[in-house]
């Protein structure tokens, strides 16, 4: 049996799969238990498990945990742990690496780009069938571009993260700010009559144009993939970022480029799964 997780802002999600086969789902808040811990509480009920995947939604590299601002760490080097404490191979990866990984597969694109708005803004990026890493594994960190100035801090400490117009959390921000009483979703605020409701959602459009526009200059996919729990819950998005992008990338790269919606239900904890069978 395999054993693999989605470690997100929000939630830790595992599956456990034998032979391909989803066995059962388990869930769990991030800010409640540690990742090792909550591995470690199904390794007691699942003693046949073999191989342990995971999607994290922080900045890893070599099985080690660099940063997490949503996450509780409780144990960084996490693949040594469980290599010398269970003597079981840990394969650990940026959930948009995940994420993309999965996406290729489905879409059988070797030029693919996965932009995901959910907790927090992320990027993965294949390039003629390589993921792209960069020298510490951090590459592509899309949230964390400088954009323009919020009043407040994104998780990682600076105040000038587009992260913080574009994602759940930056939404939840701006509504503590303007003292506004509704819901953080798009939806609540569309429905709210405070005129700085309807100035979130422009600012969160805005920079999605401008993200999604600086994606696919910088990197040229074949197929650019928008999801996330923000994108998936607000349909209309999609078609704001068809009418609009022409404005916010050059026309030959975006000629080339096919826009779609994510057809996935969970494809970071389904490319976690994938991460044994990564050379």
């Amino acid at each position: 049996m395999n054993l693999a997780i989605d470690a997100g802002g929000t939630n830790l999600r595992a599956t456990i799969y034998k032979i391909g086969d989803e066995l059962i789902s388990i869930k769990e808040k991030s800010d409640e238990i540690g990742l090792a811990a909550f591995i470690e509480k199904i390794l007691i009920s699942h003693k046949d498990i073999k191989t342990i995947g995971i999607s994290y939604a922080g900045q890893v590299k070599d099985g080690i945990i660099i940063d997490a601002p949503n996450i509780k760490v409780d144990i960084a080097e996490i693949k040594k742990y469980f290599k010398t404490k269970y003597d079981m191979p840990l394969y650990i990866e940026n959930d948009l690496t995940c994420a993309v990984i999965a996406e290729a597969k489905e879409l059988k694109s070797q030029n693919i780009c996965a932009l995901y708005a959910g907790t927090g803004l992320g990027l993965g990026v294949i390039d003629d069938g390589n993921i792209i890493k960069g020298s510490s594994n951090l590459a592509c960190e899309i949230g964390h571009i400088p954009y323009k100035k919020a009043p407040f801090k994104c998780g990682c400490g600076r105040d000038n993260c587009i992260e913080n117009f574009i994602s759940g959390t930056g939404i939840t921000k701006w509504i503590n700010y303007y003292n506004l009483t509704c819901k953080p979703t798009l939806e609540a605020l569309k429905n709210d009559t405070s005129p700085n409701s309807k100035k979130i959602i422009k600012e969160f459009e805005e920079a999605l144009f401008y993200a999604i526009g600086t994606t696919i200059t910088l990197f040229n996919p074949e197929i650019l993939v928008l999801g996330g729990g923000v994108i998936e819950a607000n349909s209309y998005l999609y078609d704001k970022v068809i009418l609009n992008i022409g404005n916010f990338t050059l026309k030959p790269t975006l000629k080339s480029c096919r826009i779609v919606k994510s057809q996935l239900s969970n494809a970071p904890l389904i490319g976690a799964s994938l991460l044994k069978d990564i050379k």
